[in-house]
């Protein structure tokens, strides 16, 4: 048994959410947000049997996409003003971040 912790951005999650639905995934989404770019990120825990992770991870690939996006960055807090770019710049965003923990216990009531 697995738990796999998948954080994707929020553009990706309903999409995401659906495929999972769809391929008989049960997940809890959690609202988190990044520390980078301090956007909204959903958290996905799944639940599932250790020989139906290449299906999950192949179902999150195929449905987490990045993508090139312009941001303004944030301004620094206490930080050194002199490194402060003040325009936007273009960053990688999207994609999914996914951590497969092994579980020794797994009850549902």
């Amino acid at each position: 048994m697995k738990l796999v912790t998948a954080v994707v951005q929020d553009q990706d999650s309903n999409r995401l959410s659906n495929a999972l639905t769809k391929n008989n995934f049960r997940a809890t989404k959690l609202a988190s947000t990044g520390g980078f770019l301090r956007s909204g990120n959903t958290t996905f825990l799944i639940g599932t049997d250790d020989s139906l992770i290449p299906k999950l991870l192949d179902i999150i690939r195929d449905n987490c996409r990045s993508r090139e996006q312009m941001v303004a960055p944030v301004s620094p807090m206490g930080g050194n003003a002199d490194s402060y770019i003040p325009y936007p710049v273009e960053v990688e965003v999207g994609g999914a971040i996914v951590f497969v923990l092994p579980i020794d216990q797994f009850h549902h009531f």
